[in-house]
C-alpha cells in the first residue's frame, strides 16, 4: 500500500511539474550564452554518468545525447578559475553532471515512481527509498540544473586524474553524503571542505545535502529551465 500511495504522489507531483506556470524553454536549440565546457576549460575532466547506464536509474538518461559537458559561459568561466586555483596542491576538478534537460528531470520522477530495486539501492540509497528522494532534497523536481549553471564537480589528483577520496560517490543519496556528515572520515571531510571553498570563492553556491553540488550565484538564467538535449549540436552557430 506505501508504493502504490508514494507512486500516485509522485505522478501528481509529475504532473503539477509540467503543467507548471514557471518558464520552460523548450526549443532544439541552446540559447546565446551556453557553452561546451571543454572549449572553455579542456583541463577540467568529464565523466558524464546520465549518458550511460552507470548512474542510479541503469539507464541512458533522457535528453543526454551525448557525454559533454555544457554550461552558461559564466558558470563554464567560473569552474575554471576553480580548477586553476587547485593547482598549486596538485588537484583539479572532475565533473560529473553539468547542463540537464527537463525531460531528464521527469525521467527521475518515473524513475522513482517505480519499484524498488535492490541493486540500485545497495549501491545508490542504502537508507533512503527511492520514493523518498525528492522530499528528502537528493533529487529536485524542478532542478537548477535545467537552467544551465548547476554543476556535480569532485576533486581529482592531476595528472592521473585519480579522484580524491569524498567519503562517499557521486549520486550516494544518503546522510554520509552531507557535507559535514560526521559518518566519513577526517580525511574526506577535509577534501570535501577544500572543494567546497574552491568553488565558492568562485561564486558558487553549495547544498548541505550533496557535497558534490554547487549552483552559480548570479546565474544569468535564474528562472527558466530548458529542454535542449546535451549534445553539441546544440550548441550550433551559437557562441558565448
Amino acid at each position: 500500500m506505501r508504493r502504490s500511495t508514494a507512486a500516485l504522489a509522485l505522478a501528481a507531483l509529475l504532473a503539477g511539474v509540467a503543467g507548471s506556470a514557471a518558464p520552460v524553454a523548450a526549443g532544439p536549440r541552446a540559447p546565446d550564452g551556453f557553452v561546451a565546457l571543454a572549449e572553455v576549460a579542456p583541463g577540467i575532466r568529464q565523466d558524464m554518468r546520465y549518458a550511460s547506464g552507470d548512474n542510479f536509474t541503469g539507464e541512458v538518461v533522457d535528453g543526454y545525447d551525448e557525454a559533454v559537458c555544457l554550461l552558461t559561459g559564466e558558470a563554464a568561466r567560473a569552474l575554471r578559475r576553480a580548477h586553476q586555483s587547485l593547482a598549486g596542491r596538485g588537484l583539479g576538478l572532475l565533473v560529473y553532471d553539468c547542463y540537464r534537460p527537463r525531460r531528464a528531470v521527469e525521467h527521475f520522477l518515473r524513475w522513482a515512481a517505480g519499484p524498488e530495486e535492490d541493486d540500485s539501492r545497495e549501491e545508490f540509497h542504502p537508507r533512503v527509498p527511492k520514493d523518498r528522494l525528492f522530499d528528502e532534497g537528493y533529487l529536485a523536481a524542478r532542478s537548477g540544473h535545467s537552467r544551465g549553471s548547476t554543476v556535480d564537480v569532485t576533486l581529482v589528483r592531476r595528472g592521473s586524474g585519480e579522484p580524491v577520496d569524498m567519503g562517499t560517490e557521486f549520486d550516494f543519496f544518503d546522510p554520509r553524503s552531507h557535507t559535514s556528515s560526521a559518518e566519513v572520515g577526517e580525511r574526506p571531510r577535509a577534501a570535501r571542505e577544500l572543494l567546497r571553498a574552491a568553488l565558492t570563492a568562485e561564486g558558487f553556491e553549495p547544498v548541505d545535502t550533496e557535497w558534490w553540488h554547487f549552483t552559480l550565484g548570479g546565474e544569468p538564467f535564474p528562472d527558466t529551465y530548458f529542454d535542449f538535449p546535451v549534445t553539441r549540436e546544440s550548441l550550433a552557430d551559437r557562441h558565448g
